[in-house]
């Protein structure tokens, strides 16, 4: 067996003296790397969860990638591209893309009563995916897109709080333009996101409506909703999207643009960067309060062990392997501290997801409750990292024993 190991699992076995302290503030150190450990794990947790639970939202409302043109820039108000696109086929072959969808917006005013609200109209055809607002959906159903002719229209239930409308009611829906035009939507269904910016501008209808009303041909659309299998690659998909529009562009003179999720809502992005800030300054300080509670841990150890030293000093035993000795029982305290702490931090995250059990105002936090998202490369890294830069800050107080001297220890009390 090897001596230091053997050593080690000697000192772990014994108990140390009871006047020294030592055994005391070997478990104040397990607890402050356990409670560290803890509060990393739900940092990283909520984190990850509080972006993918906005980017879900989003890509709701919007897809991974757009593609419209060159003259949409910002405005809602888009002009006509054709449908049938010679780049079409050539993206819905790529196994990066989960699905394509044509759509249309039109900016309107809705009515009901004495109450006025501005809206986006968006139209999409048969065939668009509704998981997103199945899943979101608090009254009544998605449109039925197989009638072209259909008034039904999917509205927020902020935007149905404001109007004071339900389910089966008539929302007239008047559009700014020459001449001006009214459409008497009914009524579908009402869902709700928690993200207020967006539950309050998008209303769903049919795509042929927003044709019928700007007066555009069959197989024209303001453009197309792309969404990946692994959001992750949007934006080296998004470049060679990018590539593959372009060939056609030169060929036919219609100059469109690309646009990621990003590009979409950037005011979002900016607002997730900061709390990854807020994230790095709670991992260092959790990492950094391990660390000088391991080390004045070890110095503890090491003087309560100065008989010990000494004594295989005396024997032999070199400064390097001293060192390793006290390195491999700091290592077996810090991995019962991280055992600990994942333990607690785990439980604690798989709680919060299941139950719900801290809510938060969807207004100012765009969620309902603190969101929790698990990722095992996470847990991994994070603790790995904390075991290698604990580990490291404990070569400070393992320099303090090559000054001690045999002949002075051996009588040591």
């Amino acid at each position: 067996m090897n001596f230091e190991l053997f050593i080690v699992k000697r000192i772990i076995r014994s108990r140390p003296g009871k006047k020294s302290g030592a055994n005391t503030l070997v478990n104040v150190s397990v607890i402050a790397i356990a409670l560290s450990m803890a509060v990393m794990i739900l940092s990283i947790a909520i984190l990850t969860g509080f972006k993918k639970e906005i980017k879900d939202k989003l890509t709701g409302f919007g897809s991974h990638i757009q593609i419209s043109s060159l003259t949409a820039n910002n405005s809602w108000e888009a002009g006509p591209i054709d449908v049938n696109q010679p780049f079409i086929n050539q993206l819905k072959s790529d196994p990066d893309i989960s699905g394509i969808y044509p759509f249309a917006t039109k900016p309107g005013i809705v009515q009901s009563g004495k109450e006025l609200q501005g809206i986006i109209l968006k139209g999409v055809e048969p065939g668009y995916n509704w998981d997103f607002f199945s899943r979101n959906l608090s009254a009544g159903r998605v449109p039925d897109l197989n009638n072209t002719d259909s008034l039904e229209i999917l509205v927020s239930k902020s935007l149905a709080q404001i109007l004071r409308v339900k389910p089966g009611m008539k929302l007239n829906t008047y559009f700014i333009q020459d001449p001006p035009r009214m459409r008497p939507f009914k009524i579908c269904g009402i869902y709700e996101t928690g993200l207020e910016e967006y539950d309050k501008l998008f209303c769903y209808c049919n795509l042929s409506q927003i044709r019928e009303i700007n007066g555009w041909n069959a197989g024209e659309v303001s453009g197309f909703e792309i969404r990946l299998v692994n959001p992750s690659k949007m934006d080296y998909i998004a470049s060679r999207i990018q590539e593959t529009v372009d060939e056609s562009s030169i060929q036919s003179g219609n100059i469109l643009q690309i646009k990621t999720l990003q590009d979409l809502a950037p005011g979002f992005f900016d607002f997730l960067s900061l709390t990854d800030t807020n994230v790095w300054v709670i991992l260092s300080l959790m990492v950094l309060i391990a660390g000088f509670n391991m080390i004045s841990g070890l110095l503890i150890i090491i003087l309560d062990r100065t008989k010990m030293i000494g004594t295989l000093k005396a024997l032999g035993t070199n400064n390097q392997s001293m060192a390793r000795i006290f390195l491999l029982q700091a290592g077996y305290i810090i991995g019962k501290g991280i055992i600990i702490g994942n333990t607690i931090g785990i439980s604690l995250a798989i709680l919060q997801d299941r139950f719900k059990l801290i809510p938060l105002d969807p207004q100012s936090y765009f969620v309902d409750s603190v969101p929790i998202h698990i990722n095992l490369i996470h847990l991994l890294l994070l603790n790995t990292g904390t075991l290698a830069l604990t580990l490291v800050m404990m070569l400070i107080p393992s320099t303090f024993l090559s000054r001690v001297s045999p002949g002075k220890t051996i009588e040591f009390d």
